[in-house]
């Protein structure tokens, strides 16, 4: 009996010591649904200490996850206080309308972002004309948001979460730019990826060069999930697609992706589904298309709001 407990004691604390990351998913739908938008809260396994990935929805979210019971204290404290930055991959509602919501309740904080967005951001969100300035520059500034223009592929720290990171752009419709950020703790990985649509209907190389760049952190098992988007199921037509991906488009970059790591090193890679827009039966459709059609036998995973994962 005592080597029992010994035996499980090691086990649990290995595992305990395997996970790197916790996620909490404050939204995961790609429109529509107002309480339940792209946003993802990401720290080191076993703290709180968040960085916010993207910010479509903050409120309902943290209610949620509360009512999970993922958190044991009440919204206001996981505001202020455990969410200790931002991350916003592009300027679009659905990734930035909780931030600027909530922006009055809120405690002081950076933003990180390219800086096109950071453009985004100041020129049409904190304008004084669709909302009050709640950054740190400008007219009538109220000083509660730094918002950082980061140049891509520079590495960065984000103070108070033990991260470093880079941001890599992306093509989200040929006009505008959406972003990526690689997390990194310690020796370990995890990728984040705004709207984006696949190289070849976007005629650009911008995922591409993302791919390249993580290779070497698949092939030697170090990067522990990839979080990417599929808006729409395969029947939507490419020229309605306005800079997203579908099941079918993620095959195909994931394809590329093999070519530069061996399909053998994606098997079993975490690759979480965001964005599903909500239309419909839109999500079961993308998840059952995703299943049915999964040559590299990827770990698919699809998030639910409110409910913790760990890699």
């Amino acid at each position: 009996m005592k080597r029992l407990v010994i035996f499980c004691f090691i086990a649990i604390s290995f595992f305990a010591k395997s996970q790197s990351f916790d996620v909490v998913p404050l939204g995961i739908y790609g429109g529509e649904k107002e309480d339940n938008l792209s946003s993802y809260l990401v720290s080191v396994a076993g703290k709180n200490n968040f960085l916010c990935l993207d910010a479509g929805t903050i409120n309902s979210g943290i209610q949620k996850a509360i009512e999970n019971k993922t958190f044991a204290t009440d919204e206001a404290t996981v505001l202020k206080d455990y969410i200790k930055a931002y991350f916003v991959s592009h300027g679009h509602l659905d990734h930035v309308s909780g931030l600027v919501i909530n922006s009055p309740a809120d405690s002081k904080k950076n933003i990180y972002a390219i800086p096109f967005v950071k453009n985004i951001l100041l020129q049409k969100y904190f304008s004084n004309d669709v909302w009050a300035n709640f950054s740190d520059e400008g007219a009538n500034a109220i000083g509660k948001y730094h918002i950082n223009a980061i140049e891509p592929q520079k590495n960065f720290n984000i103070p108070e979460t033990d991260f470093e990171a880079q941001l890599f752009e992306l093509s989200h419709t040929k006009t505008h730019l959406s972003s990526a950020i690689l997390i990194q703790h310690q020796s370990d990985y995890l990728l984040y990826l705004g709207d984006t649509g696949a190289d070849r209907v976007e005629q650009s190389n911008k995922l591409e060069n993302l791919w390249k760049n993580i290779a070497p952190l698949i092939k030697n098992k170090s990067l522990k999930a990839i979080f990417i988007e599929v808006s729409f199921p395969n029947a939507q037509k490419e020229n309605l697609l306005f800079g997203h991906l579908t099941p079918k488009l993620l095959n195909e970059e994931l394809s590329k992706l093999a070519n530069f790591v061996g399909k053998e090193n994606l098997k079993g890679l975490n690759i979480v589904i965001t964005h599903r827009k909500p239309t419909g039966k839109n999500p079961e459709i993308i998840a059952e298309e995703l299943r049915n059609d999964n040559p590299l036998q990827v770990n698919l995973i699809f998030p639910e709001q409110g409910k913790k994962l760990s890699f």
